[in-house]
């Protein structure tokens, strides 16, 4: 972690670095199947990939989006009020260790240990939140 940062800032950058690449995989696999100029024309971009992992990781791909739509305005909002503490910085540690985790999870397709690390990560959230309102 860099000292300019503070750590719910590094690991918000982390998480949105993550989510951003998570995509590569997948289009690789697009690509693969269909030919390079089918996938980057993308006439039909809801065609399932005949790979399951592929499809598994377009699925980990929005579930990490959707997610950290939640995740980021916590994170700034704990910067903006300056509430940052301990446990925001390990919640936000956990939000993106949980989240690489339900990713990895997800693309071997084991349900149980996915359902936990997204709750980990939700959890986290949470936590976060109930900071900004002084709760914990």
């Amino acid at each position: 972690m860099t000292a300019s940062l503070p750590p719910e800032i590094f690991w918000l950058v982390a998480a949105s670095l993550m989510s951003a690449l998570i995509w590569v995989p997948y289009i690789v696999n697009r690509i693969s199947e269909n030919g390079l100029w089918t996938a980057i024309s993308n006439p039909r971009p809801d065609t399932r990939p005949r790979a399951d992992w592929a499809h598994r990781m377009e699925c980990a791909h929005r579930n990490a989006v959707e997610n950290l739509v939640i995740f980021a305005p916590l994170a700034l909002a704990v910067q903006v009020t300056g509430t940052a503490t301990a446990l925001t910085a390990g919640a936000a540690m956990v939000y993106f260790y949980a989240r690489a985790a339900h990713l990895v999870i997800f693309v071997f397709g084991i349900p149980l240990l996915r359902t936990l690390a997204f709750t980990a990560g939700f959890a986290a959230q949470i936590t976060l939140a109930l900071s900004l309102l002084g709760v914990v």
